[in-house]
């Protein structure tokens, strides 16, 4: 899966003020990305707040991403849930012709035990007509993917191809690293680590920041996995305080705001999430400026 190296970006979903899906300014966004030097695009993930929205509206997000890349990247699929049986029914049901690979998260909730984590990713593997990427963010499922379940997965499903390791853990990544079979890529999830991640073995990132300084974080991952160190940290300290901000008060309310300032899109989000503080649109907005 050589396409899922480098840096990958997790779209926003566009709202118009009043919260309606904005077709024109997601193709906007997708050019962004395109154009600034990313390597591929992944549809429907979190940041993309894809939980609010509807079978029509995801419909009509992947139709305009597809239209707005014309084939020019490759393109990865949020599909994912809590109930293993619904996952199986997306999968089989839905048209993945223009997908090079569907990132699937973790069960939540539930809280499943290992075994549990196993067998649902080994129920979905039997059915997927695409390549899987695990997702593993515990922080938001409340359940940790351990390396030794990753490895056995990696080994048992040779659809299985990657991880995106969320867990902020760099010890826990190295141990999915040096674990798992070669072909197999440990993509980070956590861009305040992602660099690291890299130098230590990994493939690249599935990237929030990178979405809104797209030329810049993916310069500093491909200095990474060329390992001219030195040159990509120098990047990494410029774009950390970005980093600490766009998740400060929730994703992706802070990355919205980003492309707020950028004149992009509008920066509004759908309930439970709520827009950021007057301060912290201040700070981002100040970054944003002199960046």
């Amino acid at each position: 899966m050589k396409t899922l190296f480098g840096t990958g970006v997790a779209l926003i979903t566009p709202f118009t003020p009043n919260l309606k899906i904005d077709v024109e300014a997601l193709k906007r966004v997708v050019h962004y990305q395109i154009e600034h030097g990313v390597d591929y695009l992944v549809v429907l993930g979190t940041t993309g707040e894809s939980v609010t929205l509807s079978k029509a509206e995801k419909e009509l997000v992947i139709q305009t991403v597809i239209d707005a890349n014309a084939g020019r990247l490759p393109l990865v699929l949020g599909i994912g849930g809590n109930n293993t049986q619904a996952v199986i029914d997306e999968l089989q049901e839905m048209n993945l012709e223009s997908f090079a690979a569907i990132l699937s998260v973790s069960p939540m909730y539930n809280k499943p035990t290992q075994e549990g984590i196993y067998q649902h990713f080994a129920a979905l593997a039997k059915v997927s007509p695409k390549p899987i990427i695990l997702y593993n963010v515990p922080g938001r499922t409340a359940s940790n993917l351990l390396p030794s379940t990753v490895i056995r997965l990696a080994n048992d499903f040779a659809n299985i191809v990657a991880i995106k390791e969320a867990a902020g853990d760099l010890v826990q990544a190295m141990r999915m690293i040096d674990g798992t079979p070669d072909h197999f890529l440990v993509i980070s999830g956590d861009d305040m680590i992602a660099l690291p991640m890299v130098l230590a073995g990994g493939a690249g990132v599935i990237s929030v920041i990178g979405e809104g300084f797209p030329r810049e974080f993916s310069k500093m991952i491909r200095l990474g996995l060329e390992r001219r160190v030195d040159e990509a940290y120098a990047i990494h300290y410029k774009l950390a305080p970005a980093i600490d901000y766009i998740f400060a008060e929730g994703n992706p309310a802070g990355i919205k705001a980003v492309f707020h300032k950028l004149g992009i899109c509008n920066d509004a989000v759908r309930l439970p999430l709520v827009g950021i503080s007057k301060e912290l649109r201040e700070k981002i907005d100040q970054f944003v400026d002199t960046f």
